[in-house]
Formats: C-alpha cells, sequence, structure tokens
C-alpha cells in the first residue's frame, strides 16, 4: 500500500497529465477534480466558500433572486452564475454548458459534466433553499419567531413557564449553566456559540425537524445518538431532553478529540490552535466523531492533516478545516454537506452573535485567524 506522502506526491505529479494541453479538457468524474488538487490550493478557501454560502444563506448578492445557479471552482471562487431555464433536466443542461464554455475560455482547466445523480464541475448551489434561509433560522432561535418559543420540565431542569416560555438560546443556556454547575458536562463557555450556530442550520429551532438520514428534532440526533443518549422514544422529541443530550454528546466527543487534536496541532499558535479545535469539533456533531478522528490518524485519510499541520503557518484556521475534508471528499461517506457545514455554521454563528450580547465565543471570527 502506498503511504500518503507517495500518493500526495503523485497527485502532484498527475495534475499536468490530468489536465492536458488542450483547452475545454473533459475528466470523467468530479472526483478527478479532486485528487488532482494539490493540498496547497486550500489557501483562501474559507474565505471563499463563506461569501458564496452567505449568498446562499441570506439571498444576497448573485442570491438576490432565487432562480439562480452559482458556479465556483475547487479553490471556492465564484466564476458566474445562471437564471434557471424551468425545468430540472433544462437547467441541468444549460449549466453543463456553461461549465463547458469556462473550460474552453481558460476560466478553468477542465470540467466534468453532471447528471441528476452525479456531481459535475464546476461545481454548483441553487440559489433557490428557502429551508435554508438564515434570517428565518435565526427568528426561531431568538425567540423573535414567538412559536419556536418553549417551556416544560426535564430530568431535574425547568424553564419559562405556560404564560412565559422562553426562546431557544435561553434554554440551552440554562441547561448548559445547570449541567456545568452540577459537574455533568466542563465544556468551555465557547462552545455555546457554535452550539447556537450549529442548531440555527440544522434544525432552526423546529422540534419536528427531521433529516433524510433520519435525524430528529432541534438538535438533529441520530437514532444511534438518542439510544446513546437513552432517550425512551416518547422523549425523542422533547426539546429539553435534545438540549441535555447534545451537550452531553457535544462532551464526549470533546473528551476523545481534544488528545487526537493535540497531538496533531498542537504546535500550531493558541489563537489558530483554538479556533481550528471548536472547527473540528462542532464536525464531529454532523459527520461523527470515529470520521473527524479518523482524518487525523488514518494513514490513508490523514495526508492533508499532516500537510496542513507542517504548514500551518500559510493557512487560516478555516482554510485547514475545509482542507482537511475536501482532500477526502468521496470517500469516508463525506459528501458537499460535510464541506458546506463549517462554514454554514460560522456564518449562522455569526449571525447570531450580531442579534444578541450574552453569546460567548463572539470575539472573533472562528476560521479568520491567520498566521
Amino acid at each position: 500500500m502506498l503511504s500518503s506522502s507517495i500518493r500526495s506526491m503523485l497527485s502532484l505529479i498527475a495534475l499536468p497529465i490530468l489536465l492536458g494541453s488542450a483547452t475545454g479538457t473533459t475528466v470523467s468524474s468530479w472526483r478527478d477534480v479532486i485528487a488532482a488538487t494539490p493540498y496547497w490550493e486550500s489557501q483562501g478557501v474559507y474565505d471563499n466558500l463563506l461569501t458564496i454560502r452567505r449568498w446562499v444563506l441570506t439571498g444576497q448578492a448573485y442570491c438576490e433572486q432565487a432562480d439562480r445557479h452559482i458556479l465556483f471552482d475547487r479553490r471556492m471562487r465564484f466564476l458566474g452564475y445562471l437564471t434557471d431555464a424551468g425545468k430540472r433536466k433544462s437547467n441541468q443542461r444549460r449549466i453543463n454548458e456553461e461549465r463547458r464554455r469556462l473550460a474552453l475560455e481558460q476560466k478553468v482547466e477542465i470540467w466534468a459534466p453532471g447528471e441528476e445523480d452525479r456531481i459535475g464541475y464546476p461545481f454548483v448551489l441553487s440559489c433557490d433553499q428557502p429551508d435554508a434561509y438564515l434570517p428565518d433560522l435565526l427568528a426561531r432561535y431568538t425567540g423573535e419567531e414567538s412559536s419556536a418559543r418553549l417551556w416544560g420540565t426535564w430530568d431535574g431542569l425547568s424553564v419559562g413557564n405556560e404564560d412565559q416560555p422562553v426562546s431557544l438560546h435561553q434554554a440551552i443556556r440554562h441547561v448548559y449553566d445547570e449541567r456545568r454547575r452540577s459537574g455533568r458536562i466542563d465544556l468551555p463557555e465557547g462552545a455555546l456559540g457554535r452550539l447556537a450556530g450549529k442548531v440555527i442550520i440544522e434544525s432552526g429551532g423546529v422540534r419536528e425537524a427531521l433529516s433524510p438520514a433520519g435525524a430528529v428534532g432541534i438538535m438533529q440526533l441520530s437514532p444511534a445518538a438518542l439510544e446513546d443518549c437513552r432517550l425512551d422514544e416518547r422523549f425523542h422529541l422533547h426539546r429539553l431532553a435534545q438540549i441535555d443530550c447534545a451537550l452531553y454528546l457535544l462532551q464526549q466527543n470533546h473528551r476523545i478529540l481534544e488528545p487526537v487534536f493535540t497531538e496533531y496541532f498542537g504546535h500550531l499558535p493558541e489563537h489558530k490552535a483554538e479556533a481550528l479545535y471548536w472547527m473540528l469539533l462542532v464536525q464531529t456533531y454532523h459527520t461523527g466523531i470515529g470520521r473527524v478522528t479518523s482524518l487525523l490518524t488514518d494513514e490513508s485519510l490523514n495526508g492533508p492533516a499532516r500537510y496542513f499541520a507542517s504548514h500551518q503557518q500559510r493557512f487560516t484556521a478555516g482554510d485547514i478545516a475545509l482542507g482537511i475534508v475536501f482532500h477526502n471528499l468521496g470517500r469516508e461517506q463525506l459528501g458537499f454537506a460535510t464541506l458546506y457545514y463549517v462554514a454554514d455554521v460560522a456564518l449562522a454563528t455569526e449571525a447570531a452573535c450580531q442579534r444578541m450580547d450574552d453569546l460567548p465565543g463572539c470575539a472573533r471570527d472562528p476560521g479568520t485567524n491567520g498566521n
């Protein structure tokens, strides 16, 4: 079996072969694009991805009109947009034509046609994502949307009452304070800012939220997570129970990830190490602690992590967090939703911080800490 370093070197050697000398070179799969992308190209990807994801989540700039698709390259750089033609097949045909045009004009070196069940390149995002509209999600989290407020009791916890329900933010803060006071968790306060972003993005505070993978409730707990927390089925959607379970799981992930992270990235400047750690810890909630630790420890997957650890001065914390995932896309069930997750949580956390003055972890952008 080839070592990660040899595979990385072969990938770099293969790049000019894959790109070819002719303009408009076509490849069969987006995975070829990932495989041929050198690690150094992760410089600046975090800021680039924040820009285009902000447009999608807030309906701004090129996503001011919902009937558009935006195109971007492997460095997450915006390339252009298309107004939808109407039906899905017509849209797909126009997108592929635009991909080919961008390659012929040398805006990108290569292109790959996409189909309904196959990702193409340059990559695309639809602006029409009403369920992910950040202002609406934030309104439910802060309680501005009154129907999202809650009250009740759970395992010694009590928040609000029928006449004065509380916001989801207030409920999370109360559960955190009580569980930390009792010694059940020792998560730093900074966890609350990232947890806020996670809740806003994953469920928007909707009690009955259900993901395609079967995760349920405001905290989007998987069947395995519900079992780990020993929640009886009748409490699966209980919001205080969900918050309690999420904090417990985050605590467990923290205990597992911290020593592994320290081994690889403990030498980073303190502020950058802290920012990167929080991003990877948040990623464990979405991707699973096993997969995230594998990206650092599995020799078949940790080539990117080892490269970024050795050349950390060239990258921001956000670049490193995204690069570790990007260069493993298509492996270990890692898809684009995983790549977008950290950026989306950061944008939601930023929005929550601008709205509330009692949310810890708002001092600085968690991904732009540089050299």
